[in-house]
């Protein structure tokens, strides 16, 4: 599984991953956008989908406005645009052929047609009246895949390179959403740590989706400080930096298992979540929360590129 079956099972997942989390940020940019009033504001809005995805210097580079179907069919279907989903899903699709002999006939299957059905969904360009329909297929299409290595895979080399590209990428994901969301859309850096309007924390949790886990532990209470201690170090939810690490972990623990010997990666997985899990929301916000974030992205991007490095494969 070194080399070629690792990098194919591995970036499956994160691409599957990274689809399906796109799409969570359009649909969330979609209603915010409804909610602000002035065409600014909703441009605004979209613009900061891009950030957070990482692509807006690639979307201003071919477009001068930020009107929402402009932004969603370039997040969602754009020829020209190598990060949008329906390449993703493709990118996904590519890599678990590579490796078709390793997986079960289920998880070939649901990505193979979640695939072909993104395709023509998005064969031509959405529209604001389709596009619940275009998401809904997405997150249904990384459902289906998980489900179907959940159900089907053996616990082996291939699940746990799997699984650490599905956290690997969550972790990320996560991370990125909490940074931008906290810092780029707040009105004034004053406001930061303060009570703030509850649509834009909720919002800031169905990205992740976590609006309804947040609100059974809270009693439906809009805390900053809270939201960024459930993001980060609840080790319940299954978006949390905390939880992706230590799946990331176990995983890790598996194929170390399975080739009796450790790599590098491990070590940094060690140090990484040792922090996690040493540290309080105080001190997070005591040192900066931008900071400890744009640390964490950074440590995850490390280990990434170690795990590549060991297990001989591409980043």
């Amino acid at each position: 599984m070194l080399g070629r079956g690792a990098n194919g099972v591995y970036w499956m997942s994160r691409y599957l991953e990274r689809a399906e989390n796109t799409a969570r940020l359009i649909d969330v940019g979609f209603h915010l956008a409804l909610t602000r009033g002035s065409r600014q504001s909703q441009d605004e809005e979209w613009k900061s989908v891009l950030t957070t995805t990482g692509q807006l210097e690639a979307y201003c580079e071919t477009h001068s406005e930020f009107t929402g179907p402009q932004v969603f069919n370039f997040l969602l279907r754009e020829k020209d645009n190598p990060g949008s989903v329906l390449a993703m899903v493709e990118n996904a699709r590519t890599n678990a052929r590579v490796v078709r002999t390793s997986l079960t006939n289920a998880v070939w299957e649901t990505t193979n047609e979640g695939w072909m059905n993104l395709r023509e969904l998005l064969a031509r360009p959405v529209r604001e009246t389709s596009l619940g329909e275009v998401l809904r297929e997405i997150r249904r299409t990384g459902t289906l895949v998980r489900g179907a290595l959940e159900g089907t895979m053996l616990r082996n080399e291939v699940f746990n390179f799997s699984r650490i590209g599905t956290f690997i990428e969550r972790a990320d994901n996560t991370a990125r959403i909490l940074d931008v969301k906290y810092y780029v859309l707040l009105p004034s850096a004053a406001w930061v740590g303060s009570s703030l309007d509850n649509v834009q924390w909720d919002t800031l949790l169905r990205s992740v989706a976590g609006n309804r886990a947040y609100s059974w532990l809270n009693a439906g209470s809009m805390d900053p400080r809270g939201i960024a201690k459930f993001l980060i170090l609840d080790g319940q939810f299954p978006r949390s930096l905390v939880f992706c690490f230590d799946k990331i972990r176990s995983n890790m623990a598996g194929l170390a298992k399975e080739y009796g010997v450790e790599v590098p990666a491990h070590e940094l997985l060690r140090d990484a979540g040792a922090r996690l899990h040493q540290t309080s929301i105080e001190e997070i916000f005591e040192t900066g929360l931008h900071e400890f974030l744009q640390d964490f992205i950074g440590k995850t991007i490390e280990i990434s590129s170690a795990i590549a490095a060991d297990y001989r494969f591409s980043e």
